[in-house]
């Protein structure tokens, strides 16, 4: 069968093909025509086999003929699908009343104190947006008021969001989504990237020194650096903790400020504290973030040092007629709650250790296995075609990726060449899932590793 990928997807991670379509079953072909009929440009399917959900409970997903599949991949539900304690406040609220945040609302703003009180003192300005693109989008706007700069500073394959502007620095969106001129961009935090005697702080150092010199040259001042924490899109880099202190001293002297994208790596998806730029012991001037948030209901944040937003509050109106309206911030609140009663960073830690041990246990003996990195409930495996030369090789991981699907276990795939498994599950995920997974990881490896 022919392929008719569009440039648009060809690079994307673990995508259909929709050539292949007549050769799937017969109900998935119907639904997917319809779908193709009636749905906008862009949109794109996963897996060989696309497969469809009718429920779900923690990091389980049910199929419409009965099967359990685990989820490894979805982070939107961030304390697990369907739970209950957030469906109940969410639709205890729709009962009651959905405002927006020109009318008094109390619920609102017990929300952003306990969400603040997660945060550094410094951080005390929480805004509130529908989406990550638009957290980030706002994120930027208020930098380059503060800053009076343009200069925007992000990782060769960082994905910020889908605005037109976000967009503009979101590099994996590929050659169809043009980069800005203000644009510049550096190493994703690699340590095989560091040449012998230096270290990973001062790489990184030099990247954004040598970044800020460019920009500064084509007439573009610095207003921000904004990165991942978890570096999801470049191929899951987390470690060592710490490089990113000398990376913001650079970013400071030249009059910008950091923006710590904690779309993904928030909400102690990184185990070891809330927020990944805790890890490396500094204070962002801004935060964002998104998906986890309300458990699958839009609502994302931006969090400021006051002194950093202060002037574009008093001379820019902002208003979401979405963000921050009622029923968002019941679902918002009621996943703090989960926080709190289900002690979930502690489980994060432990079974992302668990979980990346048993990978390595695993992997240590192939010769297509070039890393296990990552940190918490985000797990990187990356495949190669040679442990020398760490070429990559996409093809064996999309095999792994959809063997593990049609073992229904769900990952997906990332990084420059799509040759990085992603492993990210929700934060539900418990010691059972652990053992599932890592027991058809096994079977996969067994022929495939």
């Amino acid at each position: 069968m022919t392929s008719t990928l569009s440039r648009a997807i060809a690079h994307y991670p673990n995508r259909f093909d929709p050539g292949v379509l007549s050769e799937l079953p017969e109900h998935l072909q119907a639904t997917i025509q319809r779908r193709n009929k009636v749905l906008g440009p862009g949109y794109t399917l996963i897996y060989r086999e696309p497969v469809e959900f009718v429920s779900g409970h923690g990091a389980h997903l049910i199929d419409r003929d009965g099967n359990d599949y685990l989820d490894a991949y979805n982070n939107v539900p961030c304390v697990g699908h369907a739970h209950p304690h957030v469906a109940e406040a969410v639709a205890r609220q729709m009962a009651v009343v959905n405002t927006n945040t020109r009318y008094v609302q109390e619920a609102l703003v017990d929300y952003a104190e306990r969400l603040l009180s997660t945060f550094p003192e410094e951080l005390s300005r929480l805004s509130i947006a529908c989406s990550g693109s638009e957290a980030n989008d706002l994120a930027v706007r208020v930098a380059r008021f503060h800053t009076g700069g343009e200069g925007v500073i992000v990782t060769r394959w960082a994905y910020h969001g889908l605005t037109r502007e976000v967009a503009s620095f979101s590099p994996t969106l590929g050659a169809g989504s043009p980069l800005g001129p203000n644009v510049r961009l550096i190493d994703a935090p690699d340590p095989r990237l560091v040449a012998p005697g230096s270290t990973l702080a001062e790489h990184m150092r030099r990247q954004v020194r040598g970044a800020i010199g460019d920009l500064e040259r084509h007439g573009y001042r610095l207003a921000a650096l904004i990165t991942d924490c978890a570096h999801s899109s470049d191929g899951i880099f987390t470690d060592p903790p710490g490089y990113l202190r000398a990376v913001v001293e650079e970013v400071h002297a030249a009059g910008g400020v950091y923006i710590a994208d904690e779309v993904q790596s928030g909400f102690a998806r990184l185990g070891e504290s809330m927020w990944g730029f805790s890890r490396h012991g500094v204070v962002p001037d801004i935060v964002t973030m998104g998906k986890p948030m309300g458990n699958g209901l839009p609502i994302s944040g931006v969090v400021f040092r006051p002194e950093v937003c202060e002037e574009f509050g008093r001379n820019v109106r902002y208003f979401n007629t979405f963000g921050g309206s009622s029923i968002p911030v019941a679902a918002g609140a009621a996943v703090l709650d989960v926080f709190e009663k289900e002690n979930v960073r502690q489980r994060v830690l432990e079974n992302g250790n668990a979980l990346r041990a048993g990978l390595r246990e695993i992997t240590e003996d192939s010769p297509y296995v070039a890393e296990v990195r990552g940190a918490g409930l985000y797990v990187g495996v990356e495949i190669v075609k040679d442990r020398e030369t760490l070429e990559p090789d996409r093809a064996l991981a999309e095999d792994v990726i959809n063997d593990m699907r049609d073992r229904r276990v769900l990952i997906s795939g990332t990084g420059t060449s799509a040759n990085t498994l992603k492993i990210r599950p929700p934060l539900a995920f418990d010691s059972a899932d652990v053992t599932r997974f890592l027991e058809t990881f096994a079977e996969v490896a067994k022929n495939r590793l």
